[in-house]
């Protein structure tokens, strides 16, 4: 029998047993808050959202016989155009900067993971916090911030651009796939978990979706979880791809308390392990104790308020899912730290740059002759135009630009603006 060859290259001394017995901080248990769930069906919490309880969706349509309302909205979402599309829109890097960073696509999977999660810890229905997660960017332009702060900028006299309410316009009317209807006629608990903010001149427009903004109402439990999911991916994940792109490094996050802790643990437990397996255990270790952090935290906020159903949370008068004020804190420092050190640094500044003026022409070109934009953009835009007059026309302009993903507003960019491009 012939033996199967060791790998090649030199071994790290950490891949055995480790060298001394890992230590993991955890809070304090109760006994509601960091129960093990081991089977895959759980009685949800009377506060939790379920298909029961559903306000219902906007066209009435026969149930699925084999999913829950949720899972249908999950499902929906997953099969989008505008789903698969985040695969080529930017977190913080232009996609084409490099294969393993983070798209809007691998992040919204993180954030599920984590919404998931938290959600099963605290009794509350998986499947929609999953769906909201997985929904939530998906009205995100190309290119991240920038992409939107420009778009917000040309659109500032027709009611500006903002991301959440424009994945709230992907999903009730920008998706065409269904014969009966247009969007994907979601539940109202998954639109109103992917609404995260809302001005309150748009939330007046929105009817019964936009009613908790004006009467200071809060959001589901499973919406709340989604939300802070979201906090937590991005800034955890944004350290790791920041590493990575060599923007910022191991000895200036040492300045960061929630880094520099899991860090000299790490590296006490194991003093040769390979630097890019050194990141991986820390950043784990950040997340998992934040959000077993939360799920503490946001327990006992629960149990204070005593909710009894959904609708009691809506009318809590303030978040139940949140962390507790020592980790909110650490979660600040962080993300000043991120603000500074890499969102600000001049190369992603440089690419910022560059991005805002590739959707700002557009929307200019797109303004000045709209004979220049595909046919279904131009019909659209037309529908928009009779419906509302200048501002339908470049909201129309704006549903297109944010569609795109990275590459496309590029080369885009590229056959209208370059002569070596003629079509």
């Amino acid at each position: 029998m012939t033996s199967t060859p060791a790998p090649s290259g030199k071994r790290s001394k950490s891949a055995g047993s480790p060298r001394k017995k890992h230590r993991q901080v955890l809070p304090t248990r109760n006994s509601a808050t960091l129960a093990r769930r081991q089977d895959t069906m759980y009685e949800l919490k009377a506060y939790a959202a379920s298909d029961d309880s559903s306000r219902g969706r906007i066209h009435e349509e026969p149930e699925a016989i084999m999913r829950g309302v949720f899972q249908r909205d999950r499902d929906r979402v997953i099969h989008s155009a505008a789903f698969r599309r985040l695969e080529y829109k930017t977190q913080v890097f232009v996609n084409h900067e490099g294969d393993m960073f983070r798209t809007r696509l691998t992040h919204s999977i993180e954030v599920a993971q984590i919404a998931r999660t938290i959600a099963r810890a605290l009794g509350l229905n998986e499947d929609l916090s999953e769906a909201i997660a997985l929904a939530h960017d998906l009205g995100h332009t190309p290119f991240g911030h920038a992409g939107q702060d420009s778009l917000n900028k040309r659109m500032h006299e027709y009611g500006g651009f903002e991301h959440n309410l424009q994945s709230v316009r992907v999903v009730d009317m920008l998706e065409e796939k269904y014969a009966a209807f247009t969007g994907l006629n979601l539940s109202f608990e998954t639109r109103e978990g992917i609404l995260k903010h809302c001005s309150r001149a748009n939330a007046a427009m929105l009817g019964p979706l936009g009613e908790r903004f004006l009467n200071g109402e809060q959001p589901g439990l499973e919406a709340q979880v989604a939300n802070i999911a979201d906090e937590i991916a991005y800034n955890h994940h944004d350290v790791d791809d920041g590493l990575r792109a060599e923007l910022i490094s191991l000895d200036d996050l040492q300045s960061v308390e929630s880094f520099r802790e899991p860090f000299a643990e790490v590296t006490e437990l194991w003093p040769d392990l390979a630097e890019r397996r050194v990141i991986h255990e820390v950043i784990r270790r950040m997340i998992n104790r934040q959000v077993l952090g939360l799920i503490e935290t946001s327990q006992n906020a629960i149990d204070q308020r005593a909710p009894g159903s959904i609708d009691d949370v809506r009318a809590a008068g303030a978040p139940l899912i949140l962390l507790s004020e020592n980790a909110s804190n650490r979660h600040l420092e962080l993300k000043r730290f991120l603000r500074a050190n890499l969102y600000r640094h001049y190369r992603v500044h440089r690419m910022t740059l560059k991005a805002a003026r590739i959707v700002e022409a557009l929307f200019d070109v797109f303004s000045d002759d709209a004979r220049l934009l595909p046919r279904p953009a131009r019909d659209h835009m037309a529908d928009l135009e009779e419906a509302d007059g200048a501002a339908g026309r470049a909201r129309a302009i704006a549903d297109y630009i944010a569609g795109m993903t990275d590459r496309f507003a590029i080369a885009e960019h590229e056959r209208i603006f370059s002569a070596s491009t003629l079509t």
